[in-house]
């Protein structure tokens, strides 16, 4: 927790959040006492209030009314498989008392909660986003305050009315779960970074920040600009397929959602083709400078067309043709990255830019412009055959998560057919200024107590690894080093 003392302004936030953390600190104390079943009973309850398919419905079109963003059909499905996902990641998995015990490192791990979690989550996720953090926390023991969006707040009160609920089928207390009251503010919000014991922000760079910034221990996530490299091997049309179900999913409201594709010359037309049969509409020169003016507005992405379907941008953009009014999404050919080029950074849409590259080589310059521009650390992805190109971008993109041959929204937050952890969270590392690199899950809402027994005795020998060394420099041997590593070895006997 944060030494720093809040201003005199701030002083009704500070206190609003100090009821909110004393009563989660109340909860917790009592539920850091269950054992590992109790623990994923309550995981389960908590998880049935938003799969309830009554539940689920609900909450999908108040997410979509209020905040206006995504479709309510996409949002049942992301909730219901975000959840069940994560519910098969945590099957079987051990997070009270010993968790792993190795005899012949004299290690023993034992989890223990971190305590109260501040959890910030996005508009554009207001509902699967809070009920992962939530049920990650809770396996570890851990209470959670929620700190929805403003546009997310009346869908998060009504995800927390269902949550207790079940809380109270089981006997668990209420408290384990809260949110900031209505409404919530950035300095109600600051306050929760500053008091919790951890905090977990998705959604703007400017949360994110501001949770590394608090004092209090935190876990952020950066933002994504998915580039996709479209191979000269690739299966065209089961890449396209893929890319349009991707693209279009919950209308684009996913950071995992592909935004560039680098397509190799040799087959950029025939992709082109596959992508137009699979909804994809190309926007000609004007109606290009046209969609940008309208997607961008004083620099800045327009609210107005995020997460919005292809329809709605097009005629936001006053398109008439009747193609684009019947697209699944638009596409944009480009031929430039950076600020001055702003189709090649995240768009939160159902608008793709593409570009052509002579080869693969090329291809990955490209990627890694489009990067290093947004989306540095976050992923990107390839459509190929060729194991070397898949392994030459794992070793020289700077992403944590390369994905292959699938649709890119769907596998990048965990999906049953990969071994990545279900969730809605990508850590970015430390190319995207982050603290983790892999997907928010359940292992980062725990401490970890090691007990440390003694074992024999593996000291190495100074000659195993310096003996290639000395020869090779001509250093001298044996002598005064093997004295001083017999000293150090009876001192700490």
């Amino acid at each position: 927790m944060a030494n720093q003392q809040p201003a005199c302004s701030d002083q009704a936030a500070a206190d609003a959040v100090a009821a909110l953390i004393e009563r989660a600190r109340a909860a917790q104390k009592i539920y850091q006492d269950y054992d590992q079943a109790a623990v994923d009973e309550v995981v389960t309850a908590v998880a049935w209030a938003l799969m309830a398919p009554d539940h689920n419905r609900k909450l999908s079109e108040i997410a979509v009314s209020t905040t206006g963003l995504g479709n309510v059909k996409d949002k049942i499905t992301k909730n219901h498989r975000k959840t069940l996902g994560l519910l098969r990641d945590l099957q079987y998995v051990k997070s009270v008392g010993v968790i792993d015990e190795q005899p012949d490192r004299g290690l023993v791990e034992i989890a223990r909660p971190v305590g109260v979690v501040g959890a910030v989550v996005p508009s554009t996720n207001p509902v699967a986003t809070p009920t992962n953090k939530t049920i990650n926390a809770l396996k570890g023991r851990n209470a959670i305050i929620l700190a929805p969006s403003p546009k997310g707040q009346e869908v998060c009160a009504l995800l927390l009315e269902y949550m207790h609920a079940e809380l109270d089928r089981v006997g668990a207390p209420r408290d384990l779960i809260q949110q900031l009251p209505d409404p919530v503010s950035k300095a109600t919000t600051h306050e929760l970074m500053r008091q919790a014991d951890l905090v977990v922000a998705t959604g703007s760079q400017s949360n994110v920040r501001a949770a590394y910034s608090s004092g209090t221990p935190a876990i952020g996530v950066g933002s994504g600009n998915v580039p996709v490299i479209i191979d000269a091997c690739a299966d065209l049309d089961a890449a396209a397929a893929k890319i349009s179900a991707s693209k279009t999913f919950d209308n684009a409201t996913s950071c995992s959602s592909e935004n560039s594709l680098v397509i190799v010359d040799h087959v950029y037309d025939e992709f082109l083709i596959a992508l137009q049969r699979h909804g994809g509409v190309l926007l000609d020169a004007k109606e290009k400078i046209r969609l940008r003016e309208v997607m961008w507005r004083e620099g800045k992405l327009d609210r107005a067309v995020i997460a919005r379907s292809a329809a709605e941008v097009a005629n936001a953009a006053g398109f008439t043709r009747p193609a684009l009014q019947q697209a699944r999404f638009l596409l944009v050919e480009e031929d430039g990255v950076g600020h001055d080029f702003p189709f090649s950074g995240e768009k939160l849409s159902p608008v793709l830019a593409i570009y052509r590259e002579i080869d693969f080589d090329a291809a990955c310059v490209r990627v890694n412009a489009l990067l290093n521009f947004e989306g540095k650390g976050h992923s990107c992805g390839i459509h190929t055959s060729n194991d070397d190109h898949i392994r030459r971008l794992g070793l020289s993109m700077p992403v944590c998560r390369v994905i292959v041959n699938q649709a890119h929204a769907f596998a990048n937050g965990g999906n049953f057919d990969n071994g990545l952890p279900f969730s809605l969270s990508m850590g970015c590392g430390t190319w995207g200024g982050n603290s983790i690199s892999d997907n928010l899950n359940y292992r980062h809402y725990l401490n970890v107590t090691r007990i440390v027994h003694r074992i024999e005795a593996k000291e190495p020998k100074e000659e195993e690894f310096f003996a290639d060394y000395w020869r090779k420099f001509h250093l001298r041997e044996g002598g005064q080093t093997k004295s001083i590593q017999q000293e150090s070895s009876d001192h700490f006997l």
